[in-house]
């Protein structure tokens, strides 16, 4: 089969192209930065007739063809290359939509437009004759439901007919006049009573009510992670580890002696006579338990709630509410995505930084995420032992975290070049999430975790066994010790955690436990290793993003504040 045809989805942000995408591709979908930037984009397969498929690709958001940011720069080199190009269009926000739709016209390529979002127009007393703005626009027009599916059949057809036709080149002024035109005749509106959606809309975008509420959705969303993710690991993964695994490994532990160089990389060490997934550190047993049984539950649990409220339009909401908080930091509003996606696992919120378009962005958001924002399993595992020791102590970790956050983020900001820029994103109306989405959004998001994190963990255990099999970390602790006792008051002993930290920050903090810290350094180990670097696989998705210089300037700040932080907190702390 042949799919020499291109197909570009464009549009305005915000107006249903990834699930008008979803819809053509199915499943046959990837995901790659184009090329000598970070602007991501998806592609994928759709089948034009029994012959023939062609690529679809959903092209970056754009509000016009003369690009102000490196995403719609990236968008306007896609439509040079040629293709098909479906233009999707907000039905419920035509005369803010139409003005891209006259740029694509004039540019003589096939364009079809999908009058997306087709369903909400009733709702909000929207009244288009299609026949009419096809006529009136001279390219084919057909309505869409990305959700229910509505239209795509028809839109396959217009695909496959579209033509190149000639329009006068219009500049801007007149461009806006015709757009006014055009819905003037083909658009009337009638009054509606407002739904409940409608109304949950005014009070999470207003500031008095918008911020209570973003605060309790937080809390909310993270409560049903963590119910989630534990109920996964005691109920399903861990009992499948011990009861299927366990005696496997059991067995091959047996035939390769119970010890020696290939037992230790494969099994690890045995802890009390038996393999303990937690601590032997094999690439079989702790290098598959920690990403599969240990994360993997919180990873599913975290990115089911973060589909949910993107798909609801809530995300965008809540960025708008932090906005004035972040450029404080030197970032915008919409960087708290990569920090929520972070507080579920550090590596798909390092992932997330192509979020940010500047350099200067993207450096500030990554050094703060690895630096401040734990890990849900971290985080678990903070508040599980140091919360032995009295709530007060767990609320102190956190509050040096946040204050590590904003002075860190405050002094960045004012000491790197350039300013952080403007928020400029549409707030989309609410709309019930379908589970069908959903799903395929958090099958995607697994799989791509499972693809970046699980080979950098089993490099992560492989070096770590070395080193042990070596005995370099007798020679760490001592290399290391004047830090570790003079600066931070922790024994010599903790430096094992510090450099298990740099594999799984979890594990590291429950190697903690057994050292007999007083409850002063338990609370400063547990800091300092938040803070002092990422964990291997966020190490190297940062790296991918920022490139050597950046991540090597990133590294020293994470370790300088370690450094400091730690003294200070043993200085002060009684």
């Amino acid at each position: 089969m042949s799919h020499e045809k291109e197909i570009l989805l464009m549009g305005n942000p915000n107006v249903g192209k990834s699930v008008i995408f979803s819809r053509l591709t199915g499943a046959r979908v990837t995901i790659s930065n184009y090329p000598g930037t970070t602007v991501g984009f998806s592609q994928g397969e759709m089948k034009l007739d029994e012959s023939e498929r062609a690529m679809v690709i959903d092209v970056p958001g754009v509000y016009n063809l003369e690009p102000v940011s490196k995403a719609e720069e990236v968008a306007v080199e896609m439509l040079e290359k040629g293709g098909v190009v479906v233009n999707i269009v907000d039905a419920t926000n035509l005369e803010r939509n139409l003005f891209l739709t006259l740029e694509l016209r004039e540019r003589g390529i096939p364009v079809v437009v999908a009058l997306n979002i087709w369903d909400e127009t009733r709702h909000k007393g929207i009244e288009i004759d299609v026949n009419t703005l096809e006529h009136e626009l001279g390219i084919p027009v057909v309505p869409t439901c990305g959700l229910t599916g509505e239209g795509i059949k028809e839109l396959v057809e217009k695909i496959k007919t579209a033509k190149n036709r000639g329009f006068p080149a219009l500049n801007r002024e007149q461009k806006w006049e015709e757009t006014g035109r055009i819905v003037s005749v083909a658009q009337k509106l009638h009054h509606h009573h407002h739904t409940l959606l409608e109304r949950l809309e005014d009070v999470t975008i207003r500031p008095v009510t918008g911020l209570p509420i973003a605060g309790l959705v937080v809390y909310l969303s993270f409560s049903v992670i963590r119910f989630l993710g534990e109920g996964m690991i005691e109920y399903l993964t861990t009992p499948l580890f011990e009861k299927i695994w366990l005696p496997l490994m059991a067995g091959l532990s047996s035939f390769l002696g119970g010890g020696g160089l290939v037992h230790d990389i494969l099994i690890g060490r045995l802890v009390n006579g038996g393999i303990d997934f937690g601590e032997s550190f094999g690439l079989l047993t702790t290098g598959l338990y920690v990403p599969i049984a240990a994360v993997l539950p919180y990873i599913i649990s975290f990115y089911l709630i973060l589909g949910i409220l993107e798909d609801l339009g809530y995300l965008p909401r809540l960025a708008t509410q932090v906005d004035n908080f972040m450029h404080k930091l030197g970032l915008h509003g919409y960087a708290i995505i990569p920090f929520i996606l972070g507080l579920g696992c550090n590596v798909p919120g390092a992932m997330a930084l192509r979020l940010m378009e500047a350099r200067r962005e993207r450096f500030i958001a990554a050094t703060l995420m690895a630096i401040a924002v734990p890990c849900m399993a971290q985080i678990a595992m903070i508040v599980g032992l140091v919360g032995e020791r009295g709530g007060r102590y767990v609320v102190m970790v956190f509050s040096a975290l946040f204050m590590i956050l904003v002075i860190k983020g405050f002094f960045m900001n004012m000491i790197m070049k350039g300013k952080s820029p403007e928020i400029l994103w549409e707030i989309p109306p609410y709309r019930m999430p379908q589970p069908g989405a959903v799903i395929k959004k958090l099958w995607m998001r697994v799989t791509g975790f499972l693809k970046e994190a699980v080979p950098y963990v089993l490099l992560g255990i492989f070096i770590i066994n070395l080193l042990y099999s070596l005995r370099i970390f007798d020679l760490l602790s001592n290399v290391f010790a004047p830090v570790l006792s003079g600066l931070w008051g922790l024994p010599k002993e903790t430096v094992s955690a510090m450099l298990i930290g740099f594999l799984r920050k979890d594990v590291a903090v429950g190697m903690l436990g057994p050292l007999g810290l007083t409850t002063k350094q338990l609370v400063i180990a547990c800091t300092v290793l938040a803070v002092y670097f990422p964990c291997m696989a966020t190490f190297v998705v940062m790296l991918r993003e920022l490139g050597v210089k950046d991540m090597l300037r990133s590294a020293g700040l994470m370790i300088f504040t370690a450094v400091v932080v730690g003294t200070i907190m043993n200085l002060i702390l009684l």
